[in-house]
C-alpha cells in the first residue's frame, strides 16, 4: 500500500501553509529593455492560478525565471520551499523532480514515440525501474491525459495538435509532481478541443491535488477553471484576484481585456 503524500512537505522539505511559489521584487532585463520591474506574486497550494498580460509583458519569462531556466537580474524566488535561484545540484533536483511543465508547443522529442517521451523523466530519476514498469507507468499517464492506449506507440508527427498537447501533459505528469506549469495549453485548439482540455486540467487538479500555474490568453479558460488570475502589466503584477473582482479593476488594459466583446462573451 502506498503511503499518502504529506500535505505539509514536498520530498522532505517542510512547506506547511506557505505558498508553493513566492516571488518578491523580480527584475528581468534584456539589454536596456526592462520586462519585469519589481514583480511580486504568491501561488497558493491547490489553486489554479491563471497568468495573463499583453504581448511582451513577459508571461513565459516569469515562468522560466520561477523554474530556474532563466536567471533574473534581481529578486527572490521561493519554490517548493527552496531558493529557486540556487545552483546547488540537490536543490535543482528537488525542483525538477517536483514540477511538471507543458511548454507551448509540447516540446516533445520528434524521434521518440509518445511512450518513450513520457518515459524520459522516469529513466532520469528512476533508472533502476524495470522496463516493464516504466512502460505501464507511461501508459497510465497517457490515459490520464485523455489519450487512447494506442497513442503510446505513435510518433508526435502522427498526432493532431490537440493530441500532442495531451502527450506533453502526460510527460509533465510522469513523476507525479505536485506543481504543474502550463504555457498556453489551449493555443491553436478549436473551441471544443480547448473546452475539453480545460475540463481535463480541472479534473486532474482536483483528483491529484495539483497546484497549477497557467499562462493563457484564453478568456474561456480563465472563467472556466481558474481560481485566481494574476495580471501582468506595467512591468509588474498589477492585480491577483478571482475573475469577477478583476472585471471591476480600474486599469485600462484590464478593462479592455475583461470587458471587451470577447470578455463579455466568455462571461456569458
Amino acid at each position: 500500500m502506498v503511503a499518502p503524500r504529506d500535505p505539509n512537505t514536498v520530498d522532505g522539505v517542510v512547506i506547511g501553509d506557505a505558498p508553493l511559489i513566492r516571488v518578491r521584487g523580480l527584475v528581468n532585463r534584456f539589454g536596456e529593455q526592462v520586462v519585469h520591474d519589481g514583480v511580486d506574486l504568491d501561488v497558493r497550494r491547490g489553486e489554479i492560478l491563471g497568468v495573463v498580460g499583453g504581448s511582451g509583458t513577459g508571461k513565459s519569462v516569469l515562468m522560466r525565471s520561477i523554474l530556474g531556466l532563466r536567471k533574473p537580474d534581481e529578486g527572490r524566488i521561493q519554490l517548493l520551499g527552496v531558493d529557486a535561484r540556487s545552483e546547488d545540484p540537490v536543490t535543482r533536483r528537488h525542483i525538477e523532480r517536483n514540477t511538471g511543465v507543458l511548454f507551448q508547443d509540447g516540446a516533445l522529442f520528434s524521434s521518440l514515440t509518445v511512450g518513450e517521451n513520457v518515459q524520459v523523466p522516469l529513466k532520469e530519476y528512476y533508472p533502476d525501474l524495470p522496463d516493464s514498469l516504466r512502460y505501464e507507468l507511461a501508459l497510465l499517464k497517457v490515459k490520464l491525459a485523455g489519450l487512447p492506449a494506442d497513442a503510446l506507440d505513435k510518433l508526435p508527427s502522427q498526432l493532431s495538435g490537440g493530441m500532442r498537447k495531451r502527450a506533453g501533459l502526460a510527460r509533465a505528469l510522469a513523476l507525479d509532481p505536485p506543481l504543474l506549469f502550463l504555457d498556453e495549453p489551449t493555443a491553436g485548439l478549436d473551441p471544443i478541443g480547448a473546452a475539453a482540455f480545460d475540463a481535463l486540467i480541472r479534473t486532474l487538479q482536483q483528483a491529484l491535488g495539483l497546484t497549477v500555474f497557467l499562462i493563457t490568453h484564453d478568456l474561456d479558460s480563465l472563467y472556466a477553471i481558474c481560481d485566481r488570475v494574476a495580471v501582468l502589466a506595467d512591468r509588474k503584477v498589477v492585480a491577483v484576484a478571482p475573475v469577477a473582482e478583476l472585471e471591476t479593476l480600474d486599469h485600462p488594459w484590464v478593462q479592455e481585456y475583461f470587458n471587451g466583446p470577447r470578455g463579455r462573451a466568455a462571461r456569458g
